[in-house]
């Protein structure tokens, strides 16, 4: 359980990985919301200690290390919300942990990582390689990389939401998921929900301009977002590229990808502000804005991601006041 590169990521994993996560965190709530008379299931992680599902990868990952491993520190990269993870981890393990994040990085990001213990080494999203500079500072302190989403124990991890997920559907008297939506950057999330429920059908949301795993997808091989300039306020989901860990498993799985432009987005996040009464990050808030936006269908029990709600108290204002006139939609009962 400690260091093997090539290790690929199980059914069994996530399972275990579940069952370490239930002994340290509640599970966060699934709530119901009817879109035109169907109800959808919205996991709320914005809910977690740190905000946002990443807790589960790092917890799991950091808590397989070996104690020399723990000794030697971990690196993570990350614009905020694994960063987060990793930080809340490590300080619970006394582990030291740094992590490279971008210098545009929200500052609520930025200032809760570093709150948690963590060191922060910045760098420049447009010019310089996130990657590079962990691997840098893993070669000079022996520390243990924690990728945000190219880990197996990460991967694992994040797909304890699935099982959670199920659980929660079957205590209410409900089979499923039949379809999962889900929130996606690099992939981490999308590839543990896979394995946590094979036998759901499960699609993808990436926001404009960095739709690279959608493109990948339909390439068949693995492609690099087109520009890393490209605006967005989805800072959650703005990865380079994926890992082959998780592309082996999305090609498989993955039945169908869109993709969200800011408007839609600023439209779930509006709507779960006003109907669940959470705040959502704009990252956090593309699966169910690929529903409101009439581009993937409900389709049996469908649980979608709400996967995080780190965001800095003016964009979100800026975000929830953008106006547009979505379907109707009520809380669910």
């Amino acid at each position: 359980m400690t260091g093997q590169a090539n290790r690929v990521p199980t059914r069994e994993g996530v399972l275990r990985a579940a069952t370490k996560i239930a002994e340290i965190l509640p599970p966060t709530p699934l709530l119901p919301l009817d879109v035109e008379g169907v109800t959808i299931w919205c996991k709320a992680e914005m809910l977690q200690p740190i905000g946002s599902f990443k807790i589960r990868g790092a917890w799991h990952r950091l808590s397989d290390l070996t104690a020399e491993q723990r000794a030697r520190g971990v690196v993570g990269v990350s614009s905020g919300n694994h960063a987060q993870g990793v930080a809340w981890g490590a300080s619970k393990l006394g582990i030291k942990a740094t992590i490279v994040m971008p210098s545009n990085a929200p500052q609520t990001k930025l200032d809760a990582t570093r709150a948690l213990g963590a060191d922060v080494v910045l760098y420049d999203r447009a010019t310089e390689s996130r990657d590079g500079i962990a691997a840098a500072l893993v070669e000079k302190s022996g520390a243990t990389l924690v990728h945000p989403f190219g880990d197996a124990w990460v991967i694992e991890g994040q797909g304890s939401a699935g099982i959670e997920i199920a659980d929660q559907l079957k205590a209410r008297g409900l089979s499923g998921p039949d379809r999962i939506i889900a929130c996606c950057g690099g992939g981490g999330l999308a590839s543990g929900l896979s394995l946590a429920c094979p036998d759901a059908e499960i699609m993808i949301v990436e926001p404009e301009g960095w739709d690279d795993i959608i493109r990948s997808l339909d390439a068949g091989k693995i492609l690099s977002v087109d520009d890393l300039t490209f605006p967005t306020s989805c800072d959650a989901l703005q990865t380079p590229k994926t890992f082959p860990v998780n592309f082996e498993i999305l090609r498989q799985r993955v039945s169908k990808g869109v993709v969200v432009d800011t408007t839609e987005v600023a439209a779930a996040m509006r709507l779960v502000f006003e109907k669940l009464h959470l705040v959502v990050e704009p990252g956090g808030a593309v699966a169910l804005a690929a529903i409101l936006a009439g581009k993937i269908e409900p389709k049996g029990v469908t649980a979608v991601t709400l996967s995080g709600g780190n965001v800095d108290a003016a964009l979100f204002t800026q975000m929830i006041s953008t106006r547009r006139s979505p379907k109707s939609i009520t809380k669910g009962q």
